[in-house]
């Protein structure tokens, strides 16, 4: 591949097959012709061993989002503090940065199959508690947090293994159509499944969200179990997974520099344009004329609709094969929206600077995730997606302490434009400054 920085950045080394199922080239499709140009590129569903596991994703990216209302509502009901609700949140964070940086390591020592029936075996177990304790009517905060802390843990153990798993599954021309397939259905779980639970609540009960979760991670194992195996390539030196290994992996990415601002462009994105925390506030004073809850309804589910109309239309940018721009006009482009929703004093205005976020968001995550893959070698891609992992789980954290304290120094809307110029003016200069990801395609 042509990064434009030989003597830093990272060539493959891997045959062209590197892994069972996975096709030995990949084959230049004929054009498509008519609306099929800008629908979603499907080439990798034809793939049986990534089709299975795209699909198990179906399931769970559903059902995961009905625990993640479920837990929050419990523990709102048991104390009725919003206090408690975000020391919940909190102690997950910690046991997923620990668990993610170290699943990393593991996941480039040991066969991805086995570690993701691990586990995918141990988050469905962790569902099951979930729903005895709710069931039994124990009402303890405590018992809440120790299980969302252990699940959690399973959480960053098996991310890093099932992105990782994807270059071992797909040819290197398709991984961005590959990520924005998981990306789509990731982001439709996130709006369909905390409707679903809204609806379902009042008629099966909250306990019931635990025990559909758990019964849609039986689908995910079985799906996991029908991988080819996938262990170590045979050219990788056996090694343990430890701090030493981790602190290797940091090395790897402050080495090669595009992989570096792969991840320097999400924490630019996030931390200073992702307004989240200002929504209630935006809700409350600058949209309070359309009434507070729909303006706080539409205003949260507006970034992940536009992602998922950004996915349903992939094949418009999917088949680009200069990633690094693609990645810096992405960024660009979110935080230029998120500018515009700033300065909104229209509610539906707002709303489409948000959904023309979603989008930039979804194309960048496409991309950053392409980079990730193809840029390292398999026996780093374990650890590059445990560092995601934790990127992409801190960053809006940090940003929504960020926001809420600029929001109530200067104003939420001159918070909120002013994060989104900041992003644009960083990720502007980043680029300038450090070509390697400006250079590098493949």
């Amino acid at each position: 591949m042509d990064t434009g920085e030989s003597s830093t950045e990272p060539r493959s080394t891997e045959p062209a097959s590197t892994g069972p199922g996975t096709p030995a080239a990949d084959e230049t499709p004929p054009p498509r012709r008519g609306w099929r140009r800008w629908a979603m590129d499907t080439r990798p569903l034809r793939i049986p061993a990534y089709r299975r596991l795209w699909s198990s994703t179906i399931v769970t990216a559903v059902g995961s989002q009905l625990t993640a209302v479920a837990v929050p509502k419990q523990i709102y009901d048991i104390t009725g503090s919003s206090a408690w609700v975000g020391a919940a949140s909190m102690a997950g964070l910690l046991p997923l940065i620990v668990f993610a940086l170290w699943g990393g390591a593991v996941a480039d020592t040991m066969d991805r199959r086995k570690l993701l029936l691990i586990t995918n075996s141990g988050i469905a177990v962790t569902s099951v508690l979930f729903w005895l304790q709710a069931v039994s009517g124990l009402d303890s905060v405590a018992a809440l947090m120790v299980l969302l802390a252990v699940q959690q843990a399973f959480w960053g153990l098996n991310a890093p293994a099932r992105n990782a798993s994807i270059a071992r599954l797909v040819p290197e021309g398709q991984l961005a159509a590959a990520n924005a397939l998981g990306s789509t259905v990731m982001q439709t779980g996130q709006v369909v499944g905390p409707l679903l639970a809204g609806v379902l609540i009042p008629v099966i009960g909250l306990p019931e969200l635990y025990l559909i979760d758990a019964l849609a991670l039986c689908v995910t194992v079985w799906a996991v179990y029908r991988l080819p195996s996938l262990p170590p390539l045979a050219s990788a030196v056996a090694r343990r997974a430890g701090v030493r290994e981790i602190a290797e992996g940091f090395r790897y990415i402050s080495a090669h520099k595009v992989l570096l601002l792969s991840f320097l462009a999400d924490i630019v994105a996030m931390v200073f344009g992702m307004p989240r925390a200002l929504f209630p506030q935006l809700a409350s004073e600058t949209y309070a004329p359309y009434g507070e809850g729909l303006a706080l309804g539409l205003l949260f589910a507006a970034i992940p609709i536009g992602a998922v109309l950004g996915g349903l239309f992939s094949g418009t940018f999917s088949r680009a094969r200069r990633h690094g721009w693609m990645v810096i006009g992405a960024v660009v482009a979110w935080g230029v929206a998120i500018t515009g929703f700033g300065l909104s004093g229209s509610l539906w205005l707002a709303v489409l600077f948000l959904a023309a976020a979603g989008v930039a968001d979804m194309v960048s995550m496409v991309f950053r995730g392409a980079i990730l893959l193809s840029a390292a070698t398999d026996e780093m891609r374990g650890r590059m997606q445990g560092v995601f992992t934790v990127v992409v789980a801190g960053g809006p954290r940090l940003a929504d302490v960020l926001h809420g304290t600029a929001g109530s120094v200067f104003g939420a809307r001159a918070a909120v434009a002013g994060g989104g110029l900041l992003v644009v003016a960083v990720m502007l200069s980043l680029a300038f400054a450090m070509p390697a990801l400006r250079r590098y395609r493949i």
